[in-house]
């Protein structure tokens, strides 16, 4: 069932492209059906929007760094009230793929105005869709009311990261890993089950898993807080981070942030025994932060 009017459509777009992306918004924003359009540079930025924002709709790349296009809309489908998702790419051959996971149109690039507009009736649709008439349901006795759901958190995306390597796919849990060390605009992960190479730049790398205790001990490295035994000097008098995986170097300019990392995180029981002795006996240690 459609209504007789529709509001304009608020949606969101995903290319870590920016010349892409920006090509993307002009296109949406120029659509009469559309009323707002947000970008986001990657999966993740659009998963920080979608915490605290509702969007009828999501346009999205496939081929993106971290969490690609498909790993994103299968996160998207977990979401209480998921938008409705539409794929912008340049390869045709995930079309299977993507219309398994419930896209309800896939785009070619350079996207053409007409089968934008396509794309945006089969959104519309689907936005004025009656939930209670998709699927018909056999009558039932009234029950007692019940406490509105508590509002649906999107997913952490980031909690994994996918790994290519000779034509398979593998994932790589956070928790796993112990440090991280740059690569150019990769980044290796070190964990007990190898080291692996992921396209994302350390820095953004940070900025996703700094909440989940991963801190800069240098411009090439980061470590993971629970995964520091202990803090050691080195024969020329630098610092190093001790993990079961090997040590990270820590440099003057992130010496000192380090140290109160540890110390408030062994301060709250988060670390192991001798982590959080190592931690306390930093403070003794050498200052080579300035």
């Amino acid at each position: 069932m459609t209504t007789g009017h529709q509001p304009p459509l608020r949606v969101l777009a995903v290319d870590d492209v920016p010349a892409a992306l920006q090509d993307l918004c002009g296109l949406l924003r120029e659509a009469p059906e559309v009323g707002e359009v947000v970008p986001a540079g990657d999966a993740v930025a659009a998963l920080k929007r979608l915490r605290s924002e509702e969007f009828d709709a999501v346009f999205l790349d496939i081929a993106m760094p971290g969490l690609d296009g498909l790993e994103f809309a299968g996160l998207l489908t977990k979401l209480a009230r998921p938008p409705v998702i539409v794929f912008v790419t340049a390869y045709d051959e995930h079309a299977v793929a993507a219309f398994g996971i419930g896209a309800v149109d896939y785009l070619l690039k350079p996207v053409r105005a007409e089968r934008l507009a396509d794309a945006l009736t089969r959104v519309g649709r689907m936005v004025t869709l009656d939930p209670a008439e998709t699927v018909p349901t056999a009558p039932t006795a009234p029950t007692a009311p019940t406490a509105p759901a508590a509002p649906q958190e999107a997913p952490d995306a980031l909690a994994a990261l996918p790994v290519e390597s000779a034509g398979r796919t593998r994932y790589v849990r956070r928790q796993d890993v112990r440090f991280v060390e740059a690569h150019g605009d990769y980044v290796r992960l070190h964990a007990h089950s190898g080291v692996h190479l992921v396209r994302m730049p350390i820095s953004r790398l940070e900025e996703y898993w700094a909440k989940a205790g991963f801190v800069r001990a240098h411009r090439g490295f980061l470590v993971a807080l629970s995964a520091v035994r202990e803090l050691r000097s080195d024969s020329v008098g630098g610092l190093l981070a001790h993990t079961d995986l090997g040590d990270v170097p820590v440099s003057r300019r992130h010496a000192r942030q380090l140290r109160e990392r540890l110390l408030r995180a062994a301060q709250r029981g988060e670390l192991r025994a001798e982590g959080a002795e190592g931690a306390k006996g930093a403070k003794g240690a050498k200052d080579s932060a300035p």
